[in-house]
């Protein structure tokens, strides 16, 4: 028999919780660090607002595909499962790699500094304090999670809650200005043409925002309805996150303009500022720094599982790939992730921290992401007899769409290479490495 630290996953979670821990994870830093640079890149009203709405469309068509995908091939590794079936365990190995070394861990670590930054301004630990604060907050809620998942707490959604509220503030902050007819900080230019050389990057830094959703489909294997349970946590999460977005997107356009926008460092905080005055700026870092602290907590929820299901595949990774029954999480994978997420935040000390991260997790995230969109095609045709609950619409083209969407900006990322993109591309190299030593370990202790 199975003792309860060594079984698996159990389907004990409603699609409400799994909703909830997409917005926790998706709406965060992001939409509070992003509007100035897409704002930057876009350049005029019209394009402003279509990259927020591109970006809610190419996330909308991509939840479609993975509802597909999480619903006819439920598991623990989310996207490392599917891309496993659909390429072979070497693909299903360097994603789950890249997910454990770039992707999962450079989010956290980036959701760190935004949660430091904003908290070195609410109470400052000197000149690296907000690399300090990154690092608490990171092996706090590492060791919070270790005490498991048994059942969906209220103050997961209160910390839900909050992040969503913080994005309201902006809204109300706005509708403020309108009702006592104060402008905007700045003029808003009007397109005179096509969209601008740089509006490749002003989507790269919108769909950072919206990033996360995809993520989500760790839990296939434990949403209590088997069927089409993830399926519409996906859908639901994306139309929430997009709705919210464009709320907020509206918020700053009118009350910064274009131009103030593309210029502020500390949007949320300036727009705040202008509806309510300098004393405002304090609450404003308080929100922030909660929507960022919630981020976090969600990303290590998810991120451990796909650690926990390739290692699980691997016999040299046989730590890893444990499941503790009795608190319902990956304990060793959450630990590995906690250790690795610190190092990327002492490497963002070195380097610009935010951006530098933008650039290490981006190409090879969404090179990833291209080849899930087309998994959608690589199954249908390799795994025919596969129940398919729910059924990507408009197939093939909305699954070739988002491969081409993701494949866009893998080329978008690179158009503006910094250290961070070569950085995140040889790790992913030395996964092959890895991946190469882990199958002569097994060959010998086999």
């Amino acid at each position: 028999m199975t003792s309860a630290a060594e079984a698996g996953p159990r389907r004990h979670v409603s699609e409400a919780y799994v909703v909830m821990l997409a917005v926790a994870m998706v709406v965060g830093a992001g939409i509070f660090k992003s509007p100035a640079l897409v704002a930057e890149n876009a350049g005029a009203t019209e394009w402003l607002f279509a990259a927020w709405l591109i970006a809610g469309l190419v996330s909308l068509v991509g939840a479609l595909c993975y509802a597909e995908l999480a619903s006819a091939f439920p598991d623990a590794g989310g996207d490392y499962h599917f891309l496993k079936r659909a390429y072979g365990r070497e693909v299903g190995f360097l994603f789950a790699w890249s997910r454990f070394a770039i992707i999962n861990t450079g989010s956290i670590a980036l959701l760190g500094f935004v949660f430091g930054d904003y908290m070195q301004e609410v109470a400052p630990l000197g000149p690296q304090g907000g690399a300090i604060w990154a690092i608490l907050a990171v092996a706090g809620l590492t060791l919070l999670n270790l005490r498991g998942m048994k059942r969906e707490g209220a103050g997961d959604f209160a910390l839900t809650g909050l992040e969503v509220v913080g994005v309201l503030m902006m809204g109300a902050a706005a509708i403020w200005m309108v009702a006592n007819g104060m402008p905007p900080a700045s003029g808003s230019p009007a397109a005179t043409g096509g969209p601008p050389a740089s509006f490749g990057y002003a989507l790269v830094f919108a769909l950072l925002a919206y990033g996360g959703w995809n993520e989500i489909a760790t839990l296939s294997a434990e949403v209590r309805d088997p069927k089409r349970g993830i399926a519409r946590a996906l859908i639901v999460s994306v139309l929430v996150i997009t709705a919210l977005y464009m709320f907020a997107a509206w918020a700053f356009w009118r009350g910064l303009g274009v131009e103030a926008l593309a210029q502020s460092s500390a949007p949320a905080a300036d727009l705040m500022a202008r509806a309510f005055g300098a004393h405002a700026g304090w609450l404003t870092a308080i929100a922030i720094a909660c929507a960022a602290f919630t981020s976090i907590n969600a990303t290590i929820i998810v991120g451990g599982r796909t650690t926990y299901a390739a290692a699980h595949d691997w016999p040299a990774l046989a730590k890893l790939g444990r499941w503790d029954g009795e608190r319902a999480i990956p304990t060793a994978a959450y630990m590995a992730q906690g250790l690795v997420s610190m190092l990327l935040v002492l490497l963002g000390v070195v380097y610009d921290g935010f951006s530098t991260l933008v650039d290490y997790t981006a190409p090879v995230f969404w090179l990833f992401m291209a080849a899930s969109g087309l998994a959608v095609i690589v199954l249908r045709v390799r795994d025919k007899a596969a129940e398919r609950p729910f059924r990507t619409p408009l197939y093939p083209l909305l699954p070739l769409a988002f491969a081409g969407a993701s494949l866009a900006m893998v080329g978008s990322s690179l158009a503006y290479v910094r250290e961070g993109a070569w950085f995140g591309f040889g790790v992913l190299a030395a996964g092959g490495v890895v991946m190469v030593a882990l199958k002569v370990t097994g060959k010998r202790t086999g």
